[in-house]
């Protein structure tokens, strides 16, 4: 077995957007498990937009990521030493001890995965946090409705592609989505089955969101803020639901960006705009995979993996990742 870890730590607070100046990369020795404890060699990591908010000292909902110290995120492994009965060596697992080779875990911090159900992968992806914030936003938060027009920000994405296969499966009227790509245009219309899809770069949001839903929106799931949130309110029905997931468009602003300029329409709309957290959701994980992992066997519910090779480069597929680099969920493979 090897002897040298490799952890990435974070450098310095960024002020704007990260730089790869902003990490460390460092070898260390490989650590050793305590009493009732596991190392972990992890296989894949991900890198999540959530963590740009962590590189901040910012009070949030998760701590913030220390100065000198290892980043932290998902990561799916195999137990390669064991001082518990409770995981065996050739296990694998997902934890939350990511931007590392080598990991340390107790029984509680670590979750036994099948991958004969599904890739390892899925289980940060589709059928993990990031299948089961999309499920939660659309069903919970958003209450969709059979019938209802769904528009997705950031639809090419991790979240978005889910949420939107989803309302398609679940009898949505029109799904719509935008995206930063013709390429990925035509991924959302042609392999996912959206009913229509736009490039936000091509022209203002709220003109292209008003051709693609002439009737107006039922629900907005939002990944972007900023302007999609302007566009949205200006074409939602009455009584529409706008499920907050994520605001990455204004992650690496400097000042603080300006408010959707009709925040007045959501009190003759009656509105009903709510951010949430997949945290305060995990009561749905069961019902959510019991519903979900079928979909993923049978070929119902596509994904797509952004997947970088080699743990040295996760400081540049996490900038990549807030620039939109990626298709799908992005992983990298340690």
């Amino acid at each position: 077995m090897t002897t040298t870890a490799t952890e990435i730590r974070l450098a310095s607070r960024p002020h704007g957007a990260p730089t790869l100046e902003n990490f460390d990369i460092v070898d260390v020795e490989v650590p050793r498990p305590g009493v009732g404890e596991a190392l972990v060699r992890n296989l894949e990591i991900s890198v999540d937009p959530y963590m740009r908010g962590r590189m901040s000292s910012a009070k949030s909902y998760a701590p913030p990521y220390e100065v000198g110290k290892v980043m932290l995120g998902g990561a799916v492994g195999e137990v390669v030493e064991s001082n518990t009965d409770a995981l065996r060596p050739g296990d694998l697992v997902l934890h939350g001890f990511g931007w590392r080779s080598h990991a340390v875990v107790t029984p509680e911090q670590a979750h036994k995965i099948n991958a004969g159900a599904a890739p390892r992968e899925a289980y940060l992806g589709v059928l993990g946090m990031t299948g089961l914030t999309a499920y939660a936003g659309l069903t919970e938060i958003a209450r969709f409705q059979p019938g209802d027009t769904v528009f997705v920000s950031g639809a090419a994405g991790a979240v978005g592609s889910v949420v939107g296969q989803l309302a398609k499966l679940k009898g949505a009227k029109r799904v719509i989505g935008s995206a930063g790509s013709a390429e990925k245009v035509r991924h959302l219309i042609d392999d996912l089955g959206f009913d229509a899809a736009f490039n936000y770069k091509d022209a203002p949001v709220a003109e292209q969101l008003a051709q693609a839903a002439p009737e107006g929106i039922d629900v907005y799931f939002d990944n972007v803020g900023g302007e999609h949130l302007e566009a949205a309110i200006a074409s939602a029905n009455v009584h529409a639901r706008i499920a907050v997931c994520g605001m990455i468009s204004i992650y690496n602003l400097t000042e603080p960006p300006a408010a959707p300029r009709n925040l007045s329409q959501i009190i003759g709309k009656r509105l009903d705009i709510r951010g949430f957290l997949v945290g305060d959701h995990y009561d749905l994980q069961a019902k959510f995979l019991e519903e979900v992992a079928p979909l993923v066997r049978d070929g119902r519910l596509k994904y797509e993996e952004t997947i970088v090779e080699g743990l040295r480069n996760a400081p540049q597929a996490f900038l990549d990742l807030l620039a939109g680099a990626n298709t799908g969920k992005m992983l990298v493979r340690v």
